[in-house]
């Protein structure tokens, strides 16, 4: 058998591919960014062809540099940035419209419609999703309605959806020349087009957004041990590999922390803040704001489900802080910057760009800093954003406590923003647990790989898997409980005045 795994994590700012030994451990990889494109305020999109292109160059760069071939690895897995919509030509293989990305609010009229005339209960109920610009289905009914010729083209089963997992899987396997058009439970369950009991496409649902079925991909589990087709000889990675495992982003992230139990958790921090709870086979209906979503599915097995507190900024608002205020030169030095102050000095900095998203799912709210006085100075600015990332969280927590019953022991995170230890201090203080960080921080691609490994026996279980993590660093709380609920008592204040600033129709 071959000693390797390989995952392309396809993410909102850039595209990697990462390759894994057997403990788990990182052998290689190479990383691109693409463009981010804003034609209109409020809008985000990507370009599909340029995702495809970089995914190639990654592949083949990340075996070159490791100098190995198609044949070293045993299986390949795909994880994405979930939510953001892509709709293509099967025959020609061409986009209709750029990727319309999870982060663009254009069809807040479209989700504020759904909450008025009832069908958003129909969506909570039946998706676990509230009626919301975040996800797929009212971004594919946007495309319909306004690109020329998608609908006739939707309905004749020429034009196709997928998110960026399906989009790569398709091009991977063949593209217009016969590539497969699947996705997994973990990226349909952020579609508000899936009925989380049944994990397939639901005709009521469907019929909300106008959406054809021909369009959709089919569905099959996130680790799939009969695979989803082999990579073509004439792709980037020359040869045939078993294209094993697919997972969104964070549901991969949660298989890379091996958060495999009932009441186990992670917060990845990246360009927003995901945290995700661990529920077990049976889905728990949030009624705090939270998402209902499919975990993982691997092979035949029941799926396991989780409660995710989606937050829209956390390490974007610092870069905000680099890139339209000036304020600091790159990502590292918020933290020093932070450091030249022993606390916020009354300013709090809601970061709400795009609306806030859990637990209070508000697209009319607008970022705010609040608390100004003359006394204070850049450095409590870095600071209150570095706190808002840690609040925001905090406000996810609250929500999965009242939500599940299941109080935090530990924390464990990952992501980018993990590498701020001044960042991950405030977590913890903020929260009053502990916050873990593993070993092997890239647990997106590791989730990613492991969810391919195992399909093709190259692990055995999921006890396998937990031998591989271990703890790199840990920070235990500091603060005062007095300290604590004052900072959060604040941190409330401020979200109170976010909201009600964008006129809704």
């Amino acid at each position: 058998m071959p000693d390797f795994v390989g995952a392309v994590d396809q993410g909102t700012t850039s595209t990697r591919f990462m390759i894994f030994d057997h403990s788990g451990n990182e052998v290689a990889r190479h990383q691109l960014e693409h463009q981010q494109i804003m034609p209109n305020a409020g809008w985000v999109e990507h370009n599909p062809t340029e995702i495809w292109e970089r995914t190639r160059a990654v592949i083949e760069t990340g075996l070159r540099n490791a100098r190995l071939s198609a044949s070293d690895l045993v299986a390949l897995g795909v994880t994405n940035q979930r939510e953001t919509t892509l709709v293509w030509n099967r025959r020609t293989g061409r986009p209709y419209y750029n990727a319309i990305v999870w982060q663009d609010t254009r069809t807040d009229r479209i989700a504020a419609a759904l909450n008025r005339d009832g069908r958003g209960e129909v969506i909570r109920e039946r998706a676990g999703l509230p009626p919301a610009t975040y996800f797929s289905g009212a971004k594919i009914q946007w495309i319909l309605e306004n690109v020329d010729g998608v609908r006739e083209a939707a309905e004749s089963g020429e034009a196709v959806f997928g998110t960026t997992d399906t989009w790569l899987l398709w091009n991977l396997t063949g593209g217009a020349g016969g590539g497969v058009h699947v996705t997994d439970p973990t990226n349909a369950s952020r579609t508000m087009l899936m009925d989380l009991e049944t994990l397939d496409w639901d005709d009521e649902l469907l019929s909300f957004f106008g959406v054809p079925r021909p369009m959709l991909p089919r569905i099959l589990p996130s680790s799939h041990p009969e695979g989803y087709g082999l990579t073509r000889r004439t792709g980037p990675l020359g040869g045939e590999v078993p294209l094993a495992g697919d997972l969104g982003d964070q549901q991969a992230a949660t298989v890379g922390q091996v958060c495999f139990e009932a009441g186990e958790a992670k917060n990845t921090y990246g360009t927003g803040n995901f945290l995700l709870l661990n529920t077990g086979t049976e889905p728990v209906r949030s009624r705090h704001g939270l998402l209902t979503t499919v975990c993982y599915r691997f092979g035949a097995e029941p799926p396991v489900y989780a409660l995710e507190g989606s937050i829209a900024v956390t390490g974007s608002a610092v870069q905000w802080l680099r890139d339209q205020l000036g304020i600091i030169s790159g990502a590292a030095q918020s933290e020093a910057l932070a450091r030249q102050v022993d606390d916020n000095g009354g300013v709090y900095f809601v970061p709400a760009f795009s609306g806030l998203f859990a637990p209070y799912w508000r697209s009319d709210a607008r970022g705010v800093i609040v608390g100004l006085s003359r006394y204070n100075t850049n450095a409590h600015i870095a600071r209150a954003a570095l706190e808002a990332i840690c609040y925001q969280s905090r406000d996810v927590v609250e929500a999965m406590q009242a939500d599940s019953g299941v109080v935090l022991d530990v924390l464990r995170v990952d992501g980018g923003v993990t590498a701020n230890n001044l960042c991950m201090q405030l977590q913890a203080d903020v929260l009053g647990v502990p916050v873990s960080k593993p070993v092997v921080a890239e647990t997106t691609a590791l989730g990613a790989a492991y969810a391919a490994g195992l399909a093709v026996g190259f692990w055995r279980s999921t006890d396998d898997l937990r031998t591989h993590w271990n703890e790199a660093r840990r920070w235990t709380p500091t603060w005062s409980d007095e300290q604590r609920e004052k900072g959060y008592a604040g941190w409330k204040k401020a979200v109170e005045r976010t909201l009600g600033w964008v006129e809704m129709d």
